[in-house]
């Protein structure tokens, strides 16, 4: 396999692991606004606004990730 085709896998990775992170926001905001609205602040609730912040923090990083690996694909010849 080239190592052009290594990047693009690696690529293609991160973006199923940015759409599996997407999917955890989703449903732990689900989760927590429910909560909210129900006015049962509880410790799930604080357990799910870390888990918020943490995941879209992870997001980021593994965005930032993902697009340094997608400009380093202009420095590779085939």
């Amino acid at each position: 396999m080239s190592k052009i085709d290594e990047k693009k896998e690696y690529i293609g990775l991160l973006k199923t692991y940015l759409a599996i992170i997407v999917a955890f926001i989703l449903a732990v905001g689900a989760g927590v606004s429910k909560l909210y609205i129900s006015e049962n602040i509880n410790i799930l609730f604080w357990i799910g606004l870390c888990l918020l912040f943490l995941s879209s923090s992870l997001f980021i990083l593994i965005a930032k990730k993902a697009h340094n690996e997608v400009e380093s694909l202009r420095d590779i010849k085939e």
